[in-house]
């Protein structure tokens, strides 16, 4: 064997041992064992479940245009400009702030402050009776409710990752504005996973301006019938156990979702469990600018309420300043305390979540599916070989030498990348058997064509391999293309087609054209000089 030969096939030799081995790696209760440790199963084989969730974006939306309100009016008593009203009055459109009673003297000095770079996200209007309206441009609502809805699949993805779910789909669904897909295969304990999904864990801390009271009429009772636009009620209880009483907070949070730095599960002194939060060192200077002026030492002390999921669940006294620590007391479970503290830990979600659909697939069903398509495969390559033997003879052996390299390249890159095998995915691999098949047909037709042109084997064979590349090489990039299109474009199912169908066509180069003319050669060589080639 020429020195050339035995490099290429030394090299053919590695490859195959690789690629096993990303199949199988080191042997441990069994190949299929070994396999199904490697292989990693989709939704579809391996059963678990198929969520479709909402992202309500338009309560970022009214959230920003409330903290602007308040970082207005800070801003305008900053600037001079006093007795100002500023507020979200206008039912009809809700992301529009109007300021209102300005002096004549101060309109210039107003102006300044809304046309700031602070606000540059508002288009700024005259009102023409002393005031102004600022309405969010659509541009900047466009671009929030993007942010919301990718931090919604970022925050999503974190917490299923600590939960341990191997290989889960969480992307945006393209069937519908502001949805979420979320596949998550080999699930067990469903009703958990689906209550941490769905569980916004919207911590939010308000400051607290009346209550409580004992309903919605006592409230506005309390207010002189009319709640202040920048307040609103909010049901709850100060401690656990208390019957449901009403809280008047302020709209505005003073630190809420992703202010939090980490979280964790803790005790209290009596051994309860509870929740030891940190925040971002901006939210702390501002948590603690706050706390510093409402604590019970200060000319105006006050309390604050913690709400979580739109629910008060303890409502605190501010003794001191509170920079970027503190901890939640609400009578949690030790699980509770667990799950709350991960979610908040991984990223709270910036706004409330509900499903539209729930699907669990069984996994007999997925058991079903798998024995299905591996028998249609394996029908496939076994009807594919016997046409390959009984067409093309000798050369048939070759051919299906190449095809059987093929599916072992293609099964161990995705047990090396750690490529989910869907149900799809089994049908681009039985795809990848026919577009294997035909880059040897085209090959073994050139050498024919050079055969019976009267040219000697080792000459119809180089030419033959010569000729048919570039029909090969065409006939896979655009195959390639339209997969590489149904990869960015399609959802899970057809990505995992499409993955499939890709890496199928790359090692069907490798083995149609490399590992098959090095079988050829091999046959050549020891064929003396004009042998006739079984083909």
């Amino acid at each position: 064997m020429g020195k050339k030969l035995a490099g290429r096939t030394a090299f053919i030799v590695a490859v195959l041992v690789i690629f096993t081995f990303g199949i199988v790696g080191i042997p441990r209760g069994g190949l299929v064992e070994s396999i199904k440790r490697h292989i990693n199963l989709g939704l579809d084989l391996k059963g678990g479940m198929h969520l479709v969730l909402e992202v309500h974006v338009a309560e970022v939306l009214g959230s920003t245009t409330d903290r602007d309100v308040a970082r207005l009016q800070e801003d305008l008593a900053k600037a001079g400009v006093l007795g100002t009203t500023v507020g979200k009055t206008d039912p009809a459109n809700p992301l529009a702030i109007v300021i209102s009673g300005i002096a004549p003297a101060k309109l210039g000095d107003a102006r300044g402050v809304v046309q700031g770079n602070d606000y540059s996200t508002y288009d700024v209007a005259s009102t023409g009776t002393g005031g102004f309206t600022l309405t969010m441009k659509p541009g900047a609502v466009r671009d929030l409710e993007a942010r919301t809805l990718e931090t919604s699949i970022e925050t999503i993805r974190e917490r299923v990752d600590k939960l341990g779910v191997a290989e889960p789909v969480i992307q945006k669904y393209g069937l519908g504005d502001n949805q979420i897909l979320v596949e998550l295969p080999g699930v067990e304990n469903l009703d958990r996973v689906e209550e941490i999904i769905q569980s916004t864990a919207k911590l939010a801390i308000h400051a607290v301006v009346g209550g409580p009271f004992a309903s919605e009429q006592e409230a506005m009772q309390g207010n002189g019938g009319v709640i202040p636009p920048d307040a609103m009620m909010v049901h709850g209880s100060a401690q656990a156990g208390a019957p449901d009483q009403i809280w008047l907070l302020k709209r505005a949070s003073e630190v809420e979702g992703t202010d939090f730095r980490d979280a964790q599960p803790s005790t209290d002194q009596n051994g309860r469990p509870n929740i030891h939060f940190t925040l971002t060192t901006e939210a702390g200077d501002r948590f603690y600018k706050y706390t510093g002026a409402h604590s019970s030492t200060s000319s105006s002390p006050g309390s604050m309420a913690i709400v979580l999921d739109n629910k008060v669940r303890e409502v605190a006294t501010i003794n001191s300043a509170i920079r970027d620590n503190g901890e939640i007391e609400g009578g949690f479970t030790p699980e509770q305390a667990k799950d709350l503290s991960l979610m908040l830990r991984t990223g709270a979600l910036p706004a409330r979540i509900s499903y539209l659909e729930t699907r669990s697939v069984g996994a007999s069903l997925g058991t079903a599916s798998i024995r299905q398509g591996i028998m249609a495969a394996v029908a496939g390559l076994i009807a594919v070989m016997i046409f390959m033997l009984v067409y093309y003879k000798g050369a048939g052996i070759n051919a299906n030498l190449a095809l059987i390299l093929n599916l072992l390249v293609l099964l161990g890159f995705m047990g090396y990348s750690g490529s989910t095998l869907t149900l799809p995915g089994i049908a681009g691999v039985i795809l990848t058997i026919g577009m294997g098949v035909d880059s040897n047909v085209l090959i073994f037709e050139r050498i024919r064509e050079e055969l019976r042109a009267g040219k000697t084997a080792a000459m119809a064979v180089q030419e033959g391999f010569k000729h048919a590349w570039t029909t090969i090489i065409d006939t896979h990039v655009t195959t390639i293309v339209s997969a590489a299109i149904l990869f960015l474009f399609g959802s899970g199912p057809v990505k995992g087609f499409a993955v499939t169908l890709i890496i199928g066509l790359l090692a069907n180069l490798f083995t149609a054209v490399l590992v098959s003319r090095v079988i050829f050669d091999a046959i050549l060589e020891k064929k003396e000089r004009g042998a006739a080639l079984s083909i």
